[in-house]
């Protein structure tokens, strides 16, 4: 199996931190790039500022919040989407917003799953396993 990176866009070290345990704890070998807001998310999509010297190739999977300062979700997730070279990548809106509205956005802009992260540690930790069992191990992706 290939094991590319994942990208995680989240401004809150706390939702980092549990994400990054959780897939370490399921043993995912794949390694997590954090881009803590939408620029730095775009900036490493786009090998561009700080990311300019990383290896080609897109992620595997994009972990994304959607209320972050600078870019927020919804802007990252239209850009994603809305470029050739991108919108194949499932993105995965890992959000503590219920808001239908943002439910509805998400999904007509393309989001691959949409996900409100629970508030106890425990049922985190299993949803973020989950959701690294189905997206890196079950999920085909296009060949690139």
């Amino acid at each position: 199996m290939e094991r590319g990176q994942i990208l995680l866009v989240d401004d809150n070290e706390y939702d980092v931190d549990l994400t990054l345990r959780a897939l370490k704890r399921r043993h995912f070998a794949n390694e997590v790039q954090v881009a803590r807001d939408g620029v730095e998310a775009l900036d490493y999509l786009y090998r561009r500022g700080p990311f300019a010297e990383r290896a080609p190739g897109n992620p595997l999977l994009v972990l994304l919040d959607l209320k972050m300062p600078k870019v927020d979700g919804i802007e990252v997730l239209k850009v994603i989407k809305g470029d050739q070279t991108l919108k194949s990548i499932p993105v995965v809106v890992l959000t503590s917003s219920q808001d239908q509205q943002d439910v509805v956005e998400s999904y007509g802009l393309g989001v691959n799953a949409y996900v409100v992260k629970p508030v106890e540690f425990e049922k985190v930790m299993d949803a973020v396993q989950q959701l690294g069992l189905f997206w890196l191990l079950h999920n085909q992706p296009p060949a690139t």
